[in-house]
């Protein structure tokens, strides 16, 4: 009568050996990725520097690509699709993992550096759902592009190396918190205070009649390292992320500690599985990791724009097929985290449904708010095809759903690929902590997630 029961078991307690090594072995890679890549440009660039080391080259528009044909599309630096042609016609659809590559950070506004009481700062507007008293006392670093009127491009990344100075917004000591620790949070820090201090030593030997100073050094330091002017700052994309470095969590390191596995963990594991397929499949693998997800999916380099589009479409044309009868007969993992349960704040979650470290890659049938609200909630055929996919393929994995009905909620890139008439569903890495500057993950889960997307692309 056992068999009638659905009991998920934790990956442990039946792995051998072998397998203990490949979840330990997989994961340092991924621990290299997301320790270099702190940006979406960043992901997008390692992402190429891999593909390329596999073979992959770049794909121009409108030309015909041929069974085992291995290419790859930037889109403007911040996303980027990879393909393996496969032996059928693209009328038959196409097995797409779909990730994104972006994750919650502070952006420096577009007029950052200012000077209040002989203090430097830069001002900054977050970026994407976050917690903004996470962001108080924690170290930072710098990172992006500054692009000159002349339209040269300067790459900035200060912080990462151990000679490089590190940044940090500052919090009012608790001796004097009294009236901060009555406020609500989302009061007690505005996202205005969101300020970076940047320098302190005022600019020796200059006129009088200058009167930020100290703006003017570092001013002074970034033109010296960089070549730029204030003005600059406007034509540039600038990040401050967490300098936190990535590393192994618990006495049995069994989990990893990093800042942005929301979502470059699922996006290592889909682009992995891409690099990873050997010959020919018989359905056109894809791989899209894509920009702007955190605040919507807008922009050019989200998935609400048509560069994706673009790049299955033409493919399509060169074999004759319309791109409409090409995503109809397609199947698409979302590869998007989810949250892992947490039995420090069991209140949120439904226990029954949700999700849990080491159990492998979870399924979400829908996410959005409240009544599904925001969601493209899969059918009961594609969580059929998942689940048989997964049995043939021994992947690990388990049912998961974003807390409670009344709780709160999120969205994916799910609902774009299902508004592409695409049969999709999530599937990806439990995480703690989601969204905070340091996030957790388990190995297993991560390996389990690999599997699953390897597993998509012999659908």
């Amino acid at each position: 009568m056992s068999d009638l029961l659905h009991a998920p078991k934790n990956i442990y307690e039946t792995a051998d050996d072998k397998l203990r090594a490949d979840i330990s072995t997989y994961a340092e890679g991924y621990k290299a990725f997301i320790q270099a890549a702190r940006t979406e440009r960043e992901c997008t660039e390692r992402a190429v520097e891999l593909a390329k080391a596999r073979g992959f080259r770049e794909y121009v528009h409108g030309e015909k690509a041929v069974p085992g044909d291995k290419i790859y599309s930037v889109n403007r630096g911040k996303a980027i699709t990879l393909a393996v042609i496969g032996s059928e016609p693209l009328s038959n659809g196409v097995n797409i993992a779909g990730a994104h590559i972006d994750a919650p950070r502070l952006d420096l506004k577009a007029n950052p550096l200012y000077e209040d009481s002989e203090l430097a700062y830069f001002k900054t507007h977050y970026y994407g759902g976050v917690k903004k008293f996470q962001w108080h006392t924690i170290p930072l670093e710098i990172r992006g592009v500054i692009y000159k009127a002349d339209g040269s491009k300067v790459n900035v990344s200060i912080g990462s190396e151990l000679s490089d100075p590190r940044f940090v917004i500052s919090d009012i000591l608790p001796h004097l918190g009294q009236d901060q620790a009555k406020k609500v949070l989302a009061d007690a820090f505005p996202g205005e205070a969101l300020n970076i201090i940047v320098g302190t030593i005022p600019e020796a030997g200059k006129d009088d009649k200058v009167k930020e100073k100290t703006k003017l050094a570092v001013l002074t330091l970034f033109n010296e390292k960089y070549g730029i002017t204030e003005e600059d700052f406007i034509s540039a994309e600038l990040e401050a992320v967490p300098a936190h470095d990535v590393r192994d969590i618990g006495f049995d390191r069994s989990l990893i500690g990093g800042y942005g596995h929301d979502d470059r963990v699922c996006s290592y594991a889909a682009l992995t599985a891409i690099l990873d397929i050997e010959g020919t499949p018989a359905r056109t693998a894809v791989c899209l990791l894509a920009d702007k997800e955190e605040i919507g999916s807008e922009s050019v380099t989200g998935l609400q724009s048509r560069a994706f589009d673009r790049f299955i479409g033409s493919l399509a044309r060169s074999q004759g097929v319309s791109l409409d009868d090409c995503f109809a007969e397609s199947f698409c993992l979302s590869a998007d985290v989810c949250n892992a349960f947490d039995p420090n704040f069991p209140e949120v979650s439904d226990k029954r449904n949700n999700a849990k470290l080491n159990y492998g890659v979870c399924l979400m049938k829908f996410t959005g708010r409240g009544g599904k609200s925001g969601s493209s909630d899969a059918s009961a055929e594609t969580i059929s095809t998942v689940r048989g996919l997964f049995a043939k393929n021994n992947v690990r994995w388990q049912i998961g759903e974003l807390g409670k009905v009344d709780q709160g909620g999120g969205g994916t890139l799910a609902v774009y690929f299902a508004q592409r008439n695409i049969e999709t569903i999530d599937a990806g890495v439990p995480v703690l902590s989601m969204h905070a500057p340091y996030e957790l993950i388990s190995k297993a889960d991560l390996h389990s997630t690999y599997s699953a997307m390897k597993a998509l692309y012999t659908l």
